[in-house]
């Protein structure tokens, strides 16, 4: 049976996609737990499977999702497809209520894509069987977070990766790992705390008459908290996300975490776990309290812009290559919450473009680094020369990274960045000119970096070292035909994801308005979003928020 025939044709079907998404790697983590200890080599194939099956999946899905049903959704809520949704604990208004929109759906297929490249790609040289299981685990949590449209579900999710990224840092990672995998626990459990009472007031206090609900959408539509009270909630969401960003002062876990959890882990954890910070601020932060969001966007742009300056800098002066690979991230997310409290469709639909981009550009970065430390056991810049001399097919590839990761026109990289510089400087002007400093920080430091590691006289050990082999090309493939391809023609991502952020912020606006319309006024259709004629009048700046920049063109 075709993808065509399992999914339907216009985006919705009675198979429940986004489940087995949740559920294949799942189970795959629990077979793997089963193999017999005799067998240890069949742990990473058996993974690769499950794992493999969950990322065709979420290409079907990708393939499935109805753009032209995006554009003409008439609210955020009625914007979600593939939509599964089952009563769990009614007693308490919790349900299983998953979806996907433009915001979610090419994050869902990074993570599914990924997760089992670096289970077939990336040797664990130790205890293959656990390991397999944290990933599999990983990825059925990760994307259990981007689809739950349910606050406790998404909870529930948030905290599942937790476990499996710890253990993998603590029990795969280099020498500092077990410092590295506690500070990263402790400031992720601290930011979880105060979700886990965020989401407990905010449903308790926000539900409609009704009754108590833990329903993303229909909390979102209630809009029922005070507006102290909602503030409120919103910092508490914020902090937690901020943390899992991370933004300074709140980022100091990450390049412990980075450097020393084993390569695999830093690709997932650069690729994944980072973009469920950005996507719990679009998601949960401007959806379910777009009045707060409004209020904090000054504090919140600052600090996203500090987080670009700061890590380009620090990044500058690190002597450990994966050290310097982790700032830079710090940097690139801050990019991200510039776009997304920029408040345009066309720096909104940019971040979560950059999301996925800096996913793949970084990732594939730590997997390069990961490699060369496999030859020659260090990642001090100052003891590496001359390696494009040995290893010109590696040198090859990871100037091509390196260049999107620059966001050089023509690769992936420019596509986001470009984005959220344009959609920011018409609401962000000023911080948007002093972030655009970040992209010529990112030449000087990667430049440089690659400079003295491969140009120079090579030592005798830099000599040796062996150009790239052929599991490995196969392995960093993917990576370069995503960087080409999304730079040359981005115009799939675009598609999917300008709609969903251009009702995002009509939702943010409408909803953080002095004098929000009378819902008796008449209602003007925009571009499938509703809208009142008496917005514009009352002066809310709908029309300088809501832009065609991106175009349905592209």
């Amino acid at each position: 049976m075709n993808a065509a025939a399992l999914l339907g044709a216009s985006g919705t079907t009675d198979f429940p996609i986004l489940n087995a998404l949740i559920f294949v790697p799942a189970v795959g983590a629990l077979v793997v737990a089963l193999l017999p200890r005799s067998r240890p080599d069949l742990a990473r194939p058996v993974g690769a499977l499950f794992a493999g099956i969950a990322g065709a999946l979420a290409l079907a899905l990708a393939w499935q999702f109805d753009t032209a049903a995006a554009a003409k959704a008439a609210t955020v809520g009625e914007g979600f497809q593939f939509v599964s949704h089952q009563s769990w604990i009614p007693e308490l208004g919790i349900s299983w209520h998953v979806g996907v929109d433009g915001i979610s759906l090419w994050l869902v297929v990074l993570t599914s894509v990924i997760v089992p490249i670096v289970l077939a790609g990336v040797d664990p040289h130790h205890d293959p069987k656990p390991y397999t299981a944290w990933m599999l685990l990983l990825q059925a949590g990760s994307v259990g977070a981007f689809v739950a449209l349910d606050l406790f579900l998404f909870f529930v999710m948030f905290e599942v990766v937790l476990v499996p990224m710890y253990l993998l840092i603590a029990g795969w990672g280099y020498d500092g790992r077990r410092y590295a995998a506690t500070k990263f626990f402790i400031y992720t459990m601290a930011g979880s705390a105060l979700l886990l009472v965020a989401i407990v007031a905010t449903a308790v206090l926000g539900s409609p008459e009704s009754g108590i609900t833990f329903d993303l959408v229909a909390l979102a539509e209630e809009q029922g908290l005070a507006t102290n009270t909602a503030r409120l909630c919103f910092v508490a969401f914020a902090i937690a996300f901020l943390v899992k960003v991370p933004v300074v002062p709140l980022h100091t876990w990450l390049p412990d975490a980075h450097t020393e959890a084993p390569t695999a882990g830093s690709v997932v954890l650069a690729a994944v776990l980072l973009k469920l910070g950005t996507y719990g601020l679009l998601r949960f932060g401007l959806y379910l309290f777009p009045e707060a969001s409004d209020w904090a966007a000054p504090v919140l742009v600052t600090v996203g812009v500090v987080g670009v300056i700061w890590g380009a800098i620090t990044a500058a002066m690190q002597r450990d290559l994966k050290r310097l690979v982790a700032y830079s991230s710090v940097a690139h997310m801050g990019f991200i919450v510039l776009g997304i409290f920029a408040f345009t469709t066309t720096a909104i639909g940019g971040g979560v473009i950059q999301m996925v981009n800096h996913g793949i550009s970084t990732g594939a970065l730590f997997l390069l680094v990961g490699m060369l430390y496999e030859r020659r056991r260090t990642r001090q810049i100052d003891e590496l020369a001359g390696i494009q001399s040995a290893a010109p097919v590696y040198a090859g590839v990871f100037t091509l990274i390196m260049l999107s990761s620059v966001g050089v026109p023509g690769l992936n990289g420019f596509v986001g960045e470009f984005l959220i510089l344009i959609g920011s400087f018409d609401t962000r002007p000023v911080w948007t000119i002093i972030a655009a400093t970040g992209v010529i920080l990112a030449a000087l430091y990667l430049l440089w970096a690659y400079q003295r590691v491969f140009h120079g006289p090579p030592a005798a050990a830099d000599r040796q070292t062996a150009d790239l082999r052929r599991g490995e090309l196969m392995t960093l493939a993917p990576f370069v035909i995503a960087v080409v391809a999304l730079g040359v023609y981005p115009k799939p991502l675009l598609t999917a994801t300008e709609p969903a952020a251009k009702c995002l912020v009509m939702h943010v606006t409408v909803h953080s308005a002095d004098e929000l319309p009378d819902p008796a006024d008449p209602v003007v259709v925009f571009d499938g979003c509703d809208i009142r004629d008496s917005a514009d009048s009352a002066g809310d700046g709908i029309g300088d928020r809501v832009d065609d920049t991106a175009g349905d063109d592209h």
